[in-house]
């Protein structure tokens, strides 16, 4: 038994806008430097990345990435500024949520294996 923990940030109407793939891209865009090679990396293809960067600063009211054409000169993405501060603190957060959930998991294992018959317990 194990604990998974999934987070995402949503809409005023609950709509899911913000989560691990987005920010798997979000990395990749920033190694990178183009939304195509990040998508390609992560299996996404190029129009739903597209559709999904839009969304998430529509959501947030912010540019995230400033992006040139490409063409002949080859365009690309960077973050903004505020696209590294976001992420990274997305990052953090999921890491406190992690922290917590698998506290409060330990003490609900606990209780599971104390009240389980002798020969079902897992040995540690």
């Amino acid at each position: 038994m194990d604990i998974r923990i999934r987070l995402s940030l949503a809409d005023d109407s609950g709509r899911p806008f913000m989560g691990i793939g987005l920010v798997w891209l979000l990395r990749g865009i920033r190694e990178r430097g183009s939304i195509h090679a990040a998508s390609r990396t992560i299996g996404m293809s190029y129009v739903k990345a597209l559709r999904i960067l839009n969304r998430l600063e529509k959501e947030l009211w912010k540019p995230i990435l400033v992006r040139s054409m490409g063409g002949s000169a080859r365009g690309g993405a960077v973050l903004t500024p505020f696209g590294v501060e976001f992420i990274g603190a997305f990052e953090r957060l999921q890491e406190r949520v992690e922290r917590c959930a698998r506290r409060e998991y330990a003490k609900l294992a606990g209780i599971v294996e104390t009240r389980a018959p002798k020969w079902t317990r897992r040995k540690r």
